[in-house]
């Protein structure tokens, strides 16, 4: 299956209950009336980014990818529509048959986005986008919201590296996504196993206080860890008393000694006070890792004290307070009849209270300087303007049902390493402010006119 292509170890079941039901009623009264088969185009989309961030991560496509080719009914899932009367005996039969064979289109991952930026673009009929509605928002929202978070961390850590460790803070599988997010983000290593087994991971950790009250003290337990993983490894020295915990791992691994981890107290203060202890006792070498609820503005007040890695847990899987990005999937385009390659027309939802769509089939660009970098994200319908064609954003994932864009990891990785560096130095200020640049619409007449007010202002 599709994860094999990049020789990982594990398959995506069946994702297409991962729908809401009215996805379903839906089709079943769109067939029922002839409209299921118009050529339909839906954009996915996010009217404002969180209050005070000034940049979107998109992440979460390699699992779109696999969700959409996975999207099929099995006969026990078909099975259990039928018994619970969700569609009838005819929408159960064009279900058992599902397979998306349009294209979607989209930001590739690891890119940034801005408000209004067309992330996702999926085209075909009415009746195949519309039941990936709910699966493709769920990963996206999910997805983007943690590598946001985590870039805005590793903004703020600098060169020092980041472990995710979020794992026992959030759902079990939500746990496995939130390490690929992060990794995405900037984040080093994660202490998650099955993120590891997934995702090819760099994996890391040594041990918790329980191994320490376990022994019958903390030399003991120093001992243990020494013995069975070297002297290279990570001792906890916060159990009890630190500056005792400091001179009894030295005592016990020596000045090799691989590292340190603090994880409660006044992380500046007791770091600046392990850092000389650890030098005056010849571990000079010696790293220091500080957990402990972390967040980016915690990791930035850190930035002059001695620390050499953060582990970072709860903040990050719950998107730093942000824990989803608010993306919608809206129709935005759809043919009055359903011959192949008849006209689309923009269509939008208008209404008040901040939630009307810009209308029509979108592409998108960003527009930079002579220096190359960003001055504004250009979201328009119709041709693109020559001097745009070659910083155009979105990419093809899926053509005529087949992916096309799967790549591994570390592409999506360094792709955010290099829009972030392409955005001005605004960006990664931790104060808070409006979007870095500003989105631009360029729409034909035809769009326009099917714009709400509150776009065209």
């Amino acid at each position: 299956m599709n994860t094999a292509d990049l020789g990982l170890p594990v398959d995506v079941p069946s994702t297409a209950l991962f729908t809401d039901h009215y996805e379903l009623t839906m089709l079943q009264a769109a067939r029922a009336n002839g409209t299921a088969e118009r050529p339909s185009v839906f954009e996915v989309f996010t009217r404002r980014l969180p209050e005070g961030r000034r940049y979107g991560v998109v992440a979460g496509t390699g699992r779109v990818l696999d969700a959409v080719a996975n999207f099929r009914f099995d006969a026990d899932q078909l099975e259990y529509l039928r018994a619970h009367r969700v569609v009838d005996e005819d929408t159960l039969a064009w279900l058992a048959g599902y397979r998306f064979s349009g294209d979607i289109w989209g930001y590739p991952e690891g890119e940034v986005y801005l408000p209004g930026s067309p992330v996702l673009r999926v085209e075909g009929t009415f009746a195949e986008c519309v039941l990936l509605e709910t699966v493709i928002l769920s990963i996206l929202n999910h997805d983007s919201a943690i590598a946001a978070a985590a870039s805005r961390m590793s903004s703020a850590a600098g060169d020092r590296p980041l472990i995710e460790m979020g794992a026992r803070r959030t759902h079990e599988l939500a746990a496995v996504a939130a390490s690929r997010a992060a990794w995405i983000g900037g984040f080093s290593t994660t202490s998650n196993l099955a993120a590891g087994y997934r995702y090819g991971i760099p994996t890391t950790g040594t041990s918790a206080h329980a191994f320490t009250l376990v022994h019958d003290d903390e030399r003991a337990a120093f001992e243990a860890q020494v013995a069975s993983m070297g002297p290279d490894t990570t001792l906890l020295v916060d159990t009890y008393d630190v500056e005792n915990a400091v001179r009894t791992a030295v005592e016990v691994a020596g000045p090799e000694l691989g590292a340190v981890r603090i994880d409660s107290g006044d992380l500046l203060l007791v770091a600046h006070r392990v850092r000389d202890q650890l030098d005056a006792l010849g571990a000079r070498n010696t790293r220091i890792v500080v957990t402990s609820d972390l967040d980016e503005y915690a990791i930035a007040s850190l930035a002059a004290a001695p620390v050499d890695a953060y582990g970072v847990g709860t903040q990050l899987v719950v998107g730093s307070g942000h824990p989803t990005c608010s993306m919608v999937y809206k129709l935005v385009a759809r043919a009055r009849t359903t011959e192949p390659g008849a006209p689309l027309e923009p269509v939008a939802k208008r209404s008040v209270g901040g939630k009307a769509s810009v209308a029509g089939r979108k592409w998108a660009a960003r527009r930079r300087d002579a220096a190359g970098i960003a001055e504004a994200e250009v979201v328009g319908t119709g041709e693109v303007p020559e001097e745009l064609r070659e910083s155009q954003l979105l990419v093809p994932l899926v053509t005529k049902g087949e992916v096309v864009a799967r790549e591994p990891m570390s592409a999506a990785r360094a792709r955010h390493k290099a829009a972030l560096e392409a955005l001005p130095l605004s960006a990664t200020q931790l104060s808070r402010g409006e979007p870095v640049i500003p989105t631009e619409y360029h729409l034909s007449e035809q769009a326009a006119e099917r714009e709400s007010p509150r776009a065209r202002g």
